[in-house]
């Protein structure tokens, strides 16, 4: 899904409908061609080290902790919840796609 493309919400569902909730905490992030991810910490400890480890990444969202319902088959079914994180992926790329770092998305969806 690629935030540069009119993406749907039926590809944002997509993407969490692939990851299990119980098994890690998850980081959803935008690169800087504005190709969107979820991926998993897996082995990292932190939000930082995940960071580190993306040199391409230009924006994310705050982690979506481990079996807290953020991620997987129940949030993609929620077309509400899915909807407003395309909302605000919409919203804050505009700004910040040209800025140089990584901007961190702290708006509650």
């Amino acid at each position: 899904m690629n935030l540069n493309n009119q993406p749907t919400v039926e590809e944002l569902a997509r993407l969490f409908a692939a990851r299990k909730d119980t098994l890690d905490s998850h980081i959803l992030w935008v690169c800087k061609t504005g190709e969107v991810h979820l991926d998993s910490l897996e082995t990292m400890s932190d939000e930082a080290e995940f960071e580190e480890r993306k040199p391409n990444m230009r924006a994310r969202l705050k982690m979506y902790r481990r079996g807290q319902g953020y991620v997987g088959k129940k949030a993609a079914a929620d077309t509400q919840y899915v909807g407003q994180v395309l909302q605000t992926l919409q919203s804050e790329w505009a700004a910040l796609q040209n800025k140089p770092g990584v901007a961190v998305i702290d708006r509650l969806c």
